[in-house]
């Protein structure tokens, strides 16, 4: 059951990455000094019958490692979640807090690495520690159509897991027993420059969910 799973990885200390997420709540930023952060590795959300899973890098600073939830409080998490409520995927069109009352329909969120990492970059080991994790994530999605991958980290984590053989651009589309679907990660380094912009990841996040039946 999902709910187990959340507890395990809730109480992981595999890495150091426990210990680094920690010490980012602890000291906390001027701007968000009033919040108990989550501090600890972060489970997904979303939808248990989902068709469509989201996976990104790992939990933002101040973001998913403050909020206690995935893609919410951070940037990424503003461009996924009005993505979503734009395609009608989501009740909400920003998420903010644990207690907003967000519900996404038919779409589940994770990220291959549970902890936030030393400036967004995991290592080779973290990747691999955390990779069971996202294994059992994908295999309790039992209706799971389509994977929508954010960026090169969560792309290799996740052709790990399904063994494909299928290299990474944007909008790229690799058929399987579950279908992938490439996209930059909507990070404020490739959004602020360009690289991903608003209608190009409306249009890959649209192609993930047509090709999920959503």
């Amino acid at each position: 059951m999902m709910s187990l799973l959340f507890d395990e990885i809730v109480s992981c200390n595999r890495c150091e990455l426990r210990n680094f997420s920690k010490q980012i709540a602890e000291r906390r930023v001027r701007r968000f000094h009033s919040w108990d952060y989550w501090g600890k590795p972060l489970p997904g959300f979303g939808d248990e019958k989902a068709k469509l899973l989201i996976v990104g890098l790992a939990p933002a600073a101040h973001g998913g490692n403050r909020t206690g939830r995935v893609f919410t409080g951070d940037s990424s998490g503003e461009w996924v979640i009005k993505g979503l409520y734009e395609l009608g995927l989501s009740n909400l069109e920003k998420s903010t807090s644990k207690e907003d009352q967000l519900v996404l329909r038919g779409v589940y969120l994770t990220n291959s690495v549970k902890c936030v990492p030393p400036k967004n970059k995991p290592n080779s080991i973290e990747i691999l520690i955390c990779r069971p994790f996202l294994e059992r994530e994908i295999s309790m999605l039992n209706e799971l159509k389509v994977i929508l991958v954010l960026g090169r980290i969560a792309f290799s984590s996740v052709v790990s897991v399904l063994k494909l053989e299928c290299s990474f651009s944007h909008g790229k589309v690799c058929e399987g027993p579950i279908t992938l679907v490439s996209s930059y990660h909507p990070s404020m380094q490739n959004t602020r420059t360009g690289r991903l912009t608003w209608d190009s990841w409306i249009e890959v996040l649209r192609k993930a969910k047509v090709l999920a039946g959503l």
